[in-house]
């Protein structure tokens, strides 16, 4: 996330978050796009030392970009799951039909 759309001081530090609803509620742009990608492949040499698992069991790589209206990145993830103890779920919210006139 970049700079400037992060806050100062937080409302709370891990591990526990007293006024998480705080943190959800501040502004955020308004998203024009989310670009997620899976990927299934071999791990590399860190990912087997630091998930502790073998080098040919696979892993899912999720790589994960929201853009605002401006095409600007303002959140941007990647994670990596060994795919033995993992699932993943996409959940996609239909466009509201004033932000599909705008294409």
């Amino acid at each position: 996330m970049p700079r400037d759309l992060q806050e100062k001081n937080p409302p709370c530090e891990p591990p526990s978050c007293a006024n998480f609803e705080a943190r959800l509620a501040r502004p955020f742009p308004l998203l024009a796009e989310i670009r997620e990608r899976l990927t299934a492949r071999l791990p590399t040499p860190e990912e087997v030392e630091i998930l502790q698992i073998s080098s040919t069991l696979a892993v899912l790589d999720i790589t994960r970009v929201a853009i605002d209206g401006t095409g600007r990145v303002v959140e941007a993830a990647l994670l990596v799951l060994p795919s033995h103890r993992a699932d993943a779920y996409f959940i996609t919210h239909p466009v509201p039909e004033e932000r599909k006139r705008e294409r």
